[in-house]
C-alpha cells in the first residue's frame, strides 16, 4: 500500500504547467510529455497495449465500434485504460471506417490517460464522465408591437383580408408568432373588423 501512495503522490504532485495543451476547447497533456515525466521519475514503467486474443489486432470491436486497451505498469501496479477509437470531435468511429492511424491515435490518448490513473495529470480528466449539458436553446427575438395605422399594419391587413375565412382565435395564434401579445390585444377590435368585411 505504502509503494501505490507513493507513486500517486510523487506523480501527482508533479507540475504539468507549461506541459499542457489545447485542443478546442479541451486541454490535455501530450502521451510524448506524460510518457517523458513519467519514465524520469519511473525509468522501469512500462507500456501494454492489449491485443485482441483471437486476431492479434490492437483493438477490441462489438463489431460497430472499437476501443483500445492500455496498460501502465510502475512497480508491480498496473493501471489499465479502455478508450474508444475517435475521431476528432470525440465520436466513434465505425469499425468499417477504422484506419490504422484512428487505432494509433486512440493507443496514445489511452496511454495518457493511464499514466493519469498513477496521479500524473488526473486533474485534467476532471469531469470526463459527467453527462454533456443540453445547450439551452436560443433566445426568441423580442416580438414586434403591432400599432393600428401603421406601415406594419397594411401588411397584417392585407394578410388578415386574404385569410378572412379564418376564424378570429386562428388568426391571433397565427400572428402571436411575431407579434407582441399586448399589441395583438390592442389591435384586435381592429382585426375582427378586417374579418367580417
Amino acid at each position: 500500500m505504502a509503494t501505490q501512495k507513493s507513486i500517486y503522490n510523487t506523480l501527482s504532485s508533479l507540475s504539468i504547467k507549461g506541459k499542457v495543451e489545447r485542443k478546442g476547447n479541451l486541454d490535455y497533456l501530450s502521451w510524448a510529455n506524460a510518457w517523458a515525466m513519467l519514465k524520469e521519475k519511473y525509468p522501469n514503467a512500462q507500456r501494454t497495449v492489449y491485443e485482441h486474443d483471437h486476431t492479434g489486432l490492437s483493438y477490441f470491436t462489438d463489431g460497430r465500434t472499437a476501443y483500445v486497451k492500455v496498460g501502465i505498469t510502475i512497480n508491480d501496479l498496473e493501471h489499465i485504460d479502455m478508450l474508444p477509437v475517435m475521431d476528432y470531435r470525440n465520436n466513434s468511429i465505425s469499425v468499417d471506417k477504422l484506419t490504422s492511424m484512428d487505432v494509433n491515435k486512440a493507443i496514445q490518448r489511452s496511454t495518457a490517460k493511464a499514466i493519469a490513473m498513477h496521479g500524473l495529470g488526473l486533474t485534467l480528466w476532471t469531469g470526463e464522465d459527467v453527462p454533456e449539458l443540453v445547450a439551452p436553446a436560443p433566445k426568441k427575438a423580442a416580438k414586434k408591437a403591432l400599432k393600428v395605422g401603421d406601415a406594419n399594419w397594411k401588411k397584417v391587413e392585407a394578410w388578415v383580408k386574404a385569410n378572412s375565412t379564418k376564424k378570429i382565435d386562428e388568426v391571433m395564434k397565427t400572428l402571436s408568432d411575431g407579434y407582441s401579445e399586448s399589441s395583438l390585444k390592442s389591435a384586435k377590435k381592429a382585426i375582427e373588423k378586417l374579418l367580417v368585411t
